[in-house]
Parts: C-alpha cells; structure tokens; sequence
C-alpha cells in the first residue's frame, strides 16, 4: 500500500472542546476514502486541519512523505494537496472558463516583470486553455464554458468547484460534501466524475459527504467519526454494519 496521506494522533480544540480528538488516519493513494459521522463528529474540522485552514494543538500531517502540520493553505496547494469547499465560490461575474483559466498556477503571465514581454507568457496562456478544456470535457462542461456562473446550477457549480482544484494540478483533492443540496441525478453524475479523475488522473481524494445513498457506491475505503474520534473503519460494508456506527450516526435504527 503506498500512502498519500497520514494523520498522527492530531487534536483540534476549540476552548476546552475537542472536535478532533486523538485521530489517526491514513489515505492510500489513488483511492476514494470517505469520512463519514453525525453533525458535529468532527469531520469539517479535520479536513481544516489537515488543507491547513486551522492549526492542530497535537499530532502531525503528513502529505506525500513530508510533514506540512505547519504549512500554509496556498504552499499545501503548490505541493499538490487542494481543498474544494461544501458551498462552492467562484467569481459569478465571470464565465466557466475564465474560472477555470483564474486557477491555473504559475503563469508567467501573472509577472509584474514578465508580463510586457509576450513570448514569455504566450505558450503558457495556450497551454492553460488547453488544460481547461480538457477539463471541461472530463466534467462534461464543455457546453457551458461560456456560461456566467452565477446562470449555473447547484450541481453544476459543484462541478466547476471540482474543474478549479484540477486547473491546479492536484495529486490529491479534500473535498466537502461535494454531493451536498444536489438532486440524486446530479449527485451520481459528480460521484461518477469523481471515479473518473481518481482512474483516468491518478487523483487520490478524501472525502466528507452526507449522501450515503449515493456516496458508498464510488468509495473505496470509509473512516467514521463520532464525538472527534475515529469509531470505525474499512469497506464500505463493514462500517455500515458496524454497531457502533449505527449506534452514533444512524441513530441506533438498522
């Protein structure tokens, strides 16, 4: 088993409460891992800790064999490591493309210094439309690219939120409930994308999603979380049939 991802022994508090307890986890690469629990477990709060939106009091994460506990949100999305957010947030002014093209890195471009000299910056802009519309076609968003986003639906901006953490080049996406407020249609239509960036591009995911119905038939490995401790883990089969999952999250009802 190669692994992308460790978690060791972290601990978020907020005051005296501990919303992510002692947890310890590991993400295999090239897989889809769900974290599953009640409101409240914990969940958000982990994966926050771990893209580096807050700073653990203990433990240590682990990202492709280096430890990035104390790295910045934007220097864990360099080496590879992207969040996309439960409720999406582009620039709604702006066309689907012109998102996508906005979240592509290093275009020099970009360069107060190089940005009057085109031939340094021509092939890149080429190269990151290219990208985009590769992309487009992944999500089956081509149709839309000139769409403005504000025009798009729910599960279509849960799309474009996923087509801007790929502009990024990941080597692994954390997602939150990335299904979420979507029709059951939409929802197997993300989950189903979701399978094609893990087989076609290598992507590792770990993923918090609420919609257990759709979410078990995609993942490959399940963590459970109940009052900031991991309670539970395996296939997906095992954890569903786990007593203790269905004493906390399914409320004690087979």
């Amino acid at each position: 088993m190669e692994v992308m991802l460790e978690v060791k022994d972290l601990t978020k508090k907020f005051g005296e409460f501990r919303a992510v307890d002692n947890v310890s986890m590991i993400v295999e690469k090239g897989k889809i891992t769900l974290l599953v629990g009640p409101n409240g477990s914990g969940k958000t709060t982990l994966l926050n800790c771990i893209v580096g939106v807050y700073k653990p009091e203990y433990g240590k994460v682990i990202y492709n064999n280096v430890d990035i506990t104390g790295r910045k949100p934007h220097e864990r999305v360099k080496m590879g490591l992207v969040p996309t957010f439960q409720i999406p947030s582009p620039l709604y002014k702006l066309t689907v493309l012109e998102n996508l093209l906005l979240a592509y890195q290093g275009n020099p471009g970009e360069s107060i210094f190089k940005c009057i000299f085109k031939n340094s910056w021509v092939r890149s802009e080429s190269e990151a439309l290219d990208k985009a519309f590769k992309i487009l076609d992944l999500l089956e968003l081509s149709d839309s690219y000139d769409k403005l986003a504000f025009t798009l639906s729910g599960g279509q901006l849960k799309l474009l939120e996923i087509g801007r953490a790929l502009m990024a080049d990941p080597k692994m996406i954390v997602m939150d409930e990335p299904a979420g407020s979507v029709n059951p249609v939409l929802a197997h239509k993300i989950f189903q994308n979701l399978r094609k960036i893990k087989d076609e591009l290598g992507v590792t995911l770990l993923i918090v999603e609420h919609r257990l119905d759709i979410a078990l038939d995609y993942v490959d490995y399940v963590y459970a979380m109940h009052m900031g401790k991991i309670i539970s883990q395996g296939s997906p089969e095992k954890v569903f049939n786990d007593e203790k999952v269905i004493e906390a999250y399914l409320g004690g009802v087979v």
